[in-house]
């Protein structure tokens, strides 16, 4: 008898055991894809979010009024290069409800409350926001110098440390190309590069194309580009029924190449055709 209720209770033991492993289990798996859920939205929110700078040709309209609709915002510094204490300040803009005249004071900064840690060494870091520049600051030398002197917009700032240099990436629109008034990632974008080491920024384009997506190859700083096509001449990418392409840059020579030879591009698209 003795043996049985200690059978039973052992079993009573094992069976909330086994309900509450199964708990844990399923508030972890919940609380994990509610994570991953989470940043996927918020990037995607970024990516469709109406964040752009006006057109160049309503600025020109504003200026005639002597209006302005939007104004420069600077936010938190970034610290890029701890040994020689060099931040990026990236530099964001505000759509004002209403129009105010240029004549006026310029009150639209936003105040730094901290400064980001972090060890020097290879990986690679990302900033999301909605930006039109950046500083490079180096505060101990009181030196602030902007990469860009023309008007862009970019959303992501992604930082790339090697041995010998640390390079930023960014993905840029310089030109209202779809032609509704707003400067923004649905036009064609350019890849940007700026070095560190060297302070010079160069640019990655192929006119009529969009820069889609981009890889570093391993253990190298030369570049896997994919470019989308614009193939209805609209002025953007749908990446849904237009291609994209594969381009190879070469970091040192500066110089786009074929990724793939064009003469097997051409024998897939016989394939395809079934000819």
């Amino acid at each position: 008898m003795k043996k049985e209720k200690l059978k039973n209770y052992n079993q009573k033991v094992l069976a909330i055991l086994g309900t509450l492993g199964i708990i844990l289990v399923l508030t972890g798996i919940f609380t994990f894809g509610g994570i991953i859920i989470s940043e996927y939205f918020r990037y995607q929110n970024y990516e469709t979010q109406e964040t752009g700078i006006l057109s160049q040709e309503k600025v020109e309209e504003l200026q005639k009024e002597k209006k302005r609709e939007q104004v420069i915002s600077l936010e938190t510094p970034r610290l890029i290069d701890t040994l020689k204490s060099t931040y990026i300040i990236p530099v964001s803009h505000k759509t004002l409800n209403e129009k105010e005249d240029t004549s006026e004071l310029l009150n639209a900064f936003n105040s730094v409350e901290k400064i980001s840690k972090s060890n020097r060494r290879r990986y690679s870091k990302s900033y999301y926001g909605s930006y039109n520049n950046i500083i490079i600051s180096s505060p101990k030398e009181s030196k602030n110098n902007k990469i860009f002197n023309n008007r862009v917009n970019f959303n992501h700032i992604a930082t790339e440390y090697f041995e010998d240099d640390i390079l930023l990436l960014l993905k840029v629109s310089k030109k209202d190309t779809n032609k509704d008034g707003i400067i923004n990632l649905k036009d064609f974008k350019s890849l940007f590069i700026y070095s560190f080491k060297s302070k010079d920024l160069r640019e990655i384009q192929l006119d009529g194309y969009d820069v889609n997506s981009y890889k570093f190859i391993h253990e190298s700083k030369d570049l896997i580009v994919s470019f989308g096509m614009d193939k209805n001449e609209n002025g953007g990418f749908e990446s849904y029924n237009e291609p994209t392409i594969l381009k190879k840059y070469s970091f040192k020579g500066k110089v786009l190449t074929d990724l793939v030879e064009q003469k097997i591009v051409n024998e897939l698209q016989k394939t395809l055709e079934g000819s």
